[in-house]
């Protein structure tokens, strides 16, 4: 028997779904908000979720990151009454089963909780990739997690694999894992930085050639298509390749034959292709600067690596793991990293992501390698600045101003100074009544989800209730 959440706040669609989602043997829990659909998530596992899109106190494409997040990893079914082209993109593009519109048939509802309830079962049963060859990639964030999880999948196979992101990101790391956990791990591991290669040379360094082929060809020379026969060929910044280039290379790709400048016969070349990109190759094919036959080979399999940004519990590990190489590499002790440094690290965005965090704790330890810690002091002034602006704006919140300015406007101020304490109590008894209000708003007046959202005790919510002179069902704040 499945978990199943319907987040609707149609009254009556959510009773059809709930009923057919019983009669398939399920237990389908039901939420009018988005407050309290959260709720009901959180309290416990979840295998499948229809969500809805216009709700009263928010979108529910915007939930999808917290849905996605959860440990149970539910499926989503995004299900609205108003069909939206951008909408269905956002949401596909986040990982959801499928975007629904409604009305809806009994055979189509049916149909797609069985196909994303098989999905679920399978994907929850895959065995982990325990055994994963990941040498330098570090942390444990689930972004990081959801891409070592496609590493898995695809390192086993065939299939070129389009490695995405920005600079700095650790795409020839991901080229390696995979080339590491295939059947290829064996044979050869062959860059190609398209980035660097001359114009001039580019046949001749790809496909090899022979002596006496042109000026300066004193011998014969392996090309690095070659050199990778039995192995893995990873193309970086695939995008920076010429197009002439491209044309030659497209025909290696479909017959794996190429032909050494200077030779009358074509040789073979059993590799497998891995390439990466900074750059939006479906925009430069759009632009003309990309050729689209080529963009369709090298996009079969594609992985996207989140920037550091977005990987903010992995800063801590990456940092104690660089510090820890880049003393060994220089021949110094190792040093220590205190709290305020990680803090510091923490709230910077590194623009240039792991490869600038990388660049960054070298200088810091290079400027002072006799300090045997890491503090603030040794980081650069623009990632110290970051912290403290962040420092100075949570002061600001919590200052008298900040605070006067943060305050519900449904809230009177006395209108005659007071005692202090009696301010205190008037303007605190106001804060209070204004979150109630909220809150029995948000949850419509369910007791149970509302002590799920503040953390309050039944008893405890129902003295303040009592207190404030409200009720579960009235008095609510309006929206």
């Amino acid at each position: 028997m499945a978990k199943v959440v319907i987040i609707d706040d149609d009254a009556i669609f959510r009773v059809l779904l709930s009923e057919h989602c019983t009669l398939l043997g399920h237990e389908a829990r039901v939420a009018g908000s988005l407050a309290e659909g959260k709720a009901l998530l959180t309290s416990q596992p979840t295998d499948l979720v229809f969500l809805d899109v216009r709700l009263p106190d928010g979108n529910g494409l915007e939930t999808l990151p917290f849905v996605q997040g959860l440990p149970s990893s539910p499926e989503v079914i995004i299900i609205t009454g108003m069909g939206d082209a951008n909408g269905a993109e956002l949401a596909i593009k986040n990982g959801a089963w499928d975007y629904l519109q409604k009305p809806l048939s009994r055979q189509e509802i049916i149909l797609h909780i069985r196909r994303a309830l098989e999905y679920h079962e399978k994907k929850m049963l895959r065995a982990p990739q325990i055994s994963l060859k990941r040498d330098e990639i570090v942390g444990k964030s689930k972004a990081l997690c959801d891409c070592l999880d496609q590493v898995a999948h695809c390192a086993g196979t065939e299939t070129g694999v389009l490695i995405t992101g920005e600079t700095g990101t650790g795409k020839e790391l991901f080229a390696r894992a995979i080339h590491a956990n295939s059947l290829r791990a064996k044979g050869p591991f062959v860059v190609v930085d398209c980035a660097s290669l001359p114009e001039t040379l580019v046949e001749s360094l790809l496909f090899g050639h022979t002596k006496g082929a042109f000026t300066g060809a004193n011998c014969d020379q392996k090309g690095l298509i070659e050199q990778a026969d039995g192995g893995t060929l990873f193309l970086d910044e695939a995008g920076e390749l010429p197009l002439e280039t491209q044309k030659n290379f497209l025909r290696v790709l479909q017959e794996r034959v190429f032909r050494p400048v200077g030779k009358d016969r074509e040789q073979t070349s059993n590799f497998r292709l891995v390439a990466a990109t900074n750059r939006d190759l479906a925009e430069m094919v759009r632009q003309g600067l990309f050729r689209s036959d080529l963009f369709f080979r090298l996009n079969t399999f594609t992985l996207h690596l989140p920037p550091l940004r977005e990987r903010g519990q992995d800063i801590e590990k990456l940092t104690m793991s660089f510090v820890f190489l880049i003393c060994r590499r220089n021949r110094l002790p190792i040093k220590g990293v205190v709290p305020e440094t990680l803090e510091t690290l923490a709230s910077y965005s590194w623009p240039g992501n792991v490869r600038e965090l990388e660049n960054t704790l070298e200088k810091a330890i290079i400027a002072d390698p006799n300090d045997p810690v890491l503090y603030p002091i040794h980081l650069p002034p623009e990632v110290r600045l970051c912290r403290i602006h962040s420092m100075v704006s949570k002061k600001h919140e919590q200052s008298p101003a900040g605070l006067a300015s943060a305050l519900p406007s449904q809230i009177a101020f006395p209108e005659r100074m007071q005692p202090f304490r009696e301010y205190r109590r008037l303007l605190v008894s106001d804060i209070e009544k204004h979150y109630l209000q909220r809150l029995m708003s948000e949850t419509k007046g369910d007791i149970a989800a509302a002590c799920t959202v503040s953390g309050l005790s039944r008893s405890r919510l129902y003295d303040l209730l009592k207190l404030h002179s409200l009720t579960s069902t009235t008095d609510l704040c309006p929206e």
